[in-house]
């Protein structure tokens, strides 16, 4: 089975950083690690350094995704997880703790992941019109579910 491998330009920016590596040869994320230690407290956010700086294709941006174990367990999503081709800072990644639980991590753990996605760049164009569809404007629940809003 062929592969496309996106080459991607790691520089570790903090003496305990770890560089990305999947869990088996078909993980679509590559794990991302803390290098300090930070106590989440429960309905709070978390801004957690990595010590990596990276780049990639100008065609690539890594999307920041939650780990399923620590978000089943313990109720930790990913905030803000796109990063655009152009930055070239230390990726940091802004962790929810959505339980009533404080939630400790370590040095060293495993905190999210990173999966890098081809895109294309849009071009706008504005218009007096847009011809609709059959869906036209529906929105949440209209393909059948309906929500509560």
């Amino acid at each position: 089975m062929s592969q496309d491998n996106i080459h991607v330009h790691i520089l570790k920016c903090h003496e305990h950083a770890v560089v990305p590596k999947r869990g088996s040869d078909f993980s679509a994320g590559s794990d991302l690690h803390s290098v300090l230690d930070y106590v989440i407290e429960p309905k709070s956010r978390c801004l957690i350094s990595t010590g990596l700086k990276m780049k990639f294709p100008c065609n690539v941006y890594g999307r920041i995704a939650p780990r399923s174990g620590i978000a089943l367990k313990n109720g930790i999503d990913v905030m803000a997880g796109v990063i655009d081709p152009d930055y070239t800072g230390e990726i940091k990644v802004l962790l929810y703790n959505s339980s009533d639980i404080k939630f400790e991590v370590q040095r060293g753990d495993r905190i999210a992941q990173i999966i890098f996605e081809s895109f294309k760049y849009p071009s706008f164009h504005e218009v007096s019109e847009i011809s609709e569809t059959e869906r036209s404007s529906g929105g949440f629940g209209s393909t059948g579910l309906n929500y509560i809003i």
